[in-house]
């Protein structure tokens, strides 16, 4: 699978954004099938952009909106950026949903798939999907949509994004071709040749010494851990709660979820405070933590944002000069929240990669409202798709 990514900073003139991306695409080789991944400014004008696009380029394009994003060149503020994935031994199926909400979200994502599915000539062997995040109660948690997708595909893996805005949390959309959607689920299915490799980076290199188990929660509130409120807990910790909306408060202090499965593979993840009810003593969090789950409290600085995910391309590089020229491709998603938490220096995880990729190898990522990323579990070393918040996913192709 060939690749290449395009980026233009005009989001006003979709005629100019159009030719820009045009031009710098104009030497790739296009084969048998082939498509499109696009991530643009909230402000941008998609439909004007597919319209522009769709007069030279006849296959799917597929993405969703961006605060901010990265490219093979480095991080940018704003602006569009699209990757072109391209093969001849590999096939590509693409779908969406309409909106759906909390009463039907399960019939959509079946419906799609299946549908999606249909036109493969084999099982896919990798799932690459654009949500929306939850802003009311009938919204549909990403972690929700995840199960669905993970048990309906037998498990394969999964990764992506939900779609972001300025923190308006009411600018973003997701897209293919020209369907627009505020609470659907774009899926891309790909089969045949390919062998994708995942990492995941939370950055959370100290915990606090105590655990809870969350003994009660729904969807996305933990309401008790142990025997006593989420508050008390946070109390306890002395942690801040004189607050409702906390989410600034506790950039540099994610929790870390940690789930145990039945074959005894312990695996963990990355979960961001937004909300405190102090009504009820609850907290809210930006994704599930079901009941039975281990919570910790996590600990970071600035510097282990950048230095982890430099260890994290550490591997990524080793693993392409192992594998010279079988993997052009890397797709990354990373969290709105560590880009909070970079303060100023906002560049520091593209750092992390700039210069240190081979010749012919091309990035495209996205700072997201939260991350699909397959994890590896602690004894089988088998894969489980999960949701995360604050974490640095990476996808090589």
């Amino acid at each position: 699978m060939d690749s290449i990514v395009a980026y233009t900073e005009e989001i006003d003139d979709m005629d100019q954004a159009a030719s820009e991306i045009f031009e710098q695409v104009k030497n790739f080789t296009f084969h048998r099938q082939t498509i499109g991944i696009v991530f643009v400014d909230e402000e941008t004008d998609y439909s004007g952009l597919y319209r522009k696009l769709s007069e030279k380029w006849k296959f799917p394009i597929v993405g969703c909106t961006a605060m901010a994003m990265l490219v093979t060149d480095g991080f940018r503020n704003l602006g569009i950026s699209v990757m072109l994935l391209s093969a001849d031994d590999c096939d590509f199926a693409v779908g969406i949903t309409d909106d759906f909400y909390i009463d039907n979200y399960k019939e959509a994502l079946e419906h799609t798939y299946r549908e999606t599915l249909a036109k493969l000539p084999d099982k896919p062997k990798l799932i690459i999907t654009y949500g929306s995040m939850v802003t009311e109660n009938e919204h549909v948690d990403a972690d929700f949509v995840l199960k669905i997708l993970d048990e309906i595909s037998d498990h394969v893996p999964i990764c992506g994004a939900v779609a972001s805005d300025g923190f308006s949390f009411s600018g973003y959309k997701v897209f293919l071709n020209d369907h627009i959607g505020c609470h659907c689920q774009a899926m891309v299915m790909i089969s045949g040749n390919i062998d994708p490799k995942f990492y995941t980076v939370n950055s959370i290199k100290n915990k606090s010494t105590s655990t809870y188990k969350v003994t009660e929660a729904k969807r996305n509130i933990v309401y008790r851990l142990n025997q006593s409120t989420f508050i008390d807990v946070l109390r306890k910790e002395n942690m801040m709660v004189s607050k409702k909306i906390v989410m600034g408060d506790y950039i540099l202090s994610p929790f870390v979820i940690t789930l145990e499965y039945p074959n005894g593979d312990i695996v963990e993840g990355a979960r961001t405070l937004s909300y405190l009810d102090h009504e009820s003593g609850a907290g809210a969090f930006l994704g599930d933590l079901p009941e039975g789950a281990i919570l910790s409290i996590g600990i970071i600085n600035r510097s282990d944002v950048q230095t982890s995910v430099e260890a994290g391309f550490d591997k990524v590089v080793e693993e392409l000069k192992r594998n010279e020229g079988k993997y052009k491709t890397i797709l990354c998603s990373t969290c709105c929240a560590r880009f909070i938490a970079l303060g100023s220096n906002t560049a520091a995880e593209a750092e992390a990669y700039l210069g240190r990729l081979p010749p012919g190898v091309s990035l495209m990522g996205i700072y997201s409202y939260g991350e699909y990323g397959p994890v590896y579990g602690s004894k089988t070393h088998n894969h489980y798709n999960l949701f995360h918040n604050f974490t640095f996913s990476i996808i090589l192709l």
